[in-house]
């Protein structure tokens, strides 16, 4: 799509009304981008293909690079794991979620290949904002998501700070002023033996020590 999204301020408008605009431009295959408590996403639905296409488009995104995924809940995020890694995954989710940590584990089924550029893993997270996770519950508890920006630049903590060229792109901008956290997520590779932190972020390896002693990174 080309010309100027539709803005949604929140506050004055109620998280209840961006949630219902969010959920039906995603189930009508276009993009959004919403805050969450670290940056600014741009995100899909995870089972539209199309929709998939579309983010790496926007974002000038190479194809052989995995969508992370934004669920509501870690109950949603349990049906998307498959493999052994559940036990360790749950520690990790009821310790630091709803929080800036995405937890990378074998994918279900229930991912579509086109979300992981046919990885068999996939990085899941539940945003610490009830807004971000109003809207991910009410497009089906799961999204496609990157950070909203042109592949290689800055992340975007502001919606001033979202380029137009991505923009040209999205129906829907759900504005909640400044994003808190201001740094994109930890992430941690539980597909890995040992378990290794991929990217460094506002949770610090040493706290995930706590609940994964043999963490490496």
């Amino acid at each position: 799509m080309s010309g100027h999204p539709r803005v949604l301020a929140v506050p004055p408008g109620s998280a209840a009304e961006a949630a219902a605009a969010g959920a039906q431009a995603i189930a009508r295959g276009q993009l959004i981008v919403m805050p969450t408590d670290t940056v600014y996403g741009l995100a899909g639905d995870a089972r539209n293909p199309d929709a998939i296409a579309r983010i790496y488009e926007a974002k000038g995104r190479p194809e052989h690079t995995a969508l992370p995924v934004l669920v509501a809940s870690a109950q949603d995020a349990l049906r998307l794991i498959g493999g052994d890694a559940r036990p360790e995954a749950k520690h990790l989710f009821e310790r630091f979620w709803p929080g800036a940590l995405t937890v990378v584990v074998p994918r279900s089924e229930a991912v579509p290949p086109a979300v992981t550029a046919g990885r068999p893993t996939v990085g899941l997270r539940v945003p610490d904002s009830d807004l971000a996770r109003a809207i991910i519950a009410a497009c089906g508890g799961v999204l496609a998501t990157t950070s909203a920006n042109l592949s290689g630049r800055p992340p975007a903590c502001d919606v001033a700070e979202l380029p137009a060229e991505l923009l040209a792109h999205v129906a829907v901008v759900i504005d909640a002023g400044r994003c808190p956290g201001g740094m994109s997520s930890t992430v941690v590779d539980l597909s890995a033996s040992p378990p290794r932190v991929l990217r460094a972020g506002p949770i610090p390896a040493e706290g995930l020590r706590e609940v994964l002693p043999e963490l490496v990174g």
